[in-house]
């Protein structure tokens, strides 16, 4: 498929970020190729003195290319951070489908998280050096989307709360503890990937935070949950 351009309009796409083609399919397969090659450059020499001359030459693309999917570069950092946020939003949903007893929800939901961080260290350790560098308007989306990704284990932990499983915790600040947990990994990967692979620091995550909210029924049903892993 040829990178068919629309001129001389542009136009935006739902993160939007305009663009110079009008191909859906075309404008994701090249903005990941791109935000790809910046996550590396962005992580190697940091994001101020990276170019777009730099991003080119690794995507191994021309710099004009570029400039019919991106304004600037700071369309490429904002197309990092949203995508591990977007991976969540994905993702989680299509693993709790068909899993209906709300400890194993909550236990998959988490997992998927730390899976999709496990996958994107690079990006999730870019959101925090780097983040500050977005223009207010877009960090204020980055952190709506944040929000917003933290409800989907935020559900789970009140569907625990109400079934009895959990004690009556905050659910916000037990939203916040798991997802820095999983943050965790990402951010100390230099340490714990010579330890444990992501699925067993999951496990023992799990295992810990479970034991600081879970009801006798919950204990009860951990023994009997095919999700929660050695928790």
């Amino acid at each position: 498929m040829s990178d068919t351009i629309k001129s001389p309009d542009t136009i935006k796409s739902p993160d939007t970020i305009k663009s110079k083609v009008d191909d859906p399919e075309l404008i994701l397969r090249r903005r990941q190729q791109l935000t790809e090659a910046a996550i590396e450059l962005f992580s190697e020499r940091g994001y101020h003195t990276t170019t777009i001359r730099d991003v080119a030459e690794r995507a191994n693309v021309s710099i004009g290319l570029i400039y019919q999917y991106v304004e600037d570069k700071e369309d490429l950092l904002y197309l990092a951070l949203a995508q591990v946020l977007d991976s969540y939003k994905a993702r989680i949903p299509v693993a709790l489908d068909g899993v209906a007893e709300p400890l194993d929800r909550f236990c998959t939901a988490v997992r998927t998280y730390c899976r999709v961080n496990g996958e994107s260290v690079a990006a999730t350790v870019l959101a925090y050096r780097e983040t500050k560098s977005l223009r207010k308007e877009r960090r204020n989306l980055i952190k709506q989307t944040e929000v917003e990704t933290n409800e989907l284990i935020a559900a789970c932990v009140r569907d625990c709360v109400e079934a009895g499983l959990f004690d009556a915790v905050d659910v916000e600040l037990f939203t916040h503890q798991i997802v820095m947990f999983s943050h965790g990994w990402a951010l100390k990967a230099w340490r714990f990937a010579s330890r444990m692979d992501v699925e067993e620091y999951v496990d023992r995550g799990l295992s810990m935070m479970l034991r600081q909210v879970l009801t006798a029924r919950g204990e009860r049903r951990l023994r009997h949950s095919t999700c929660c892993g050695a928790a």
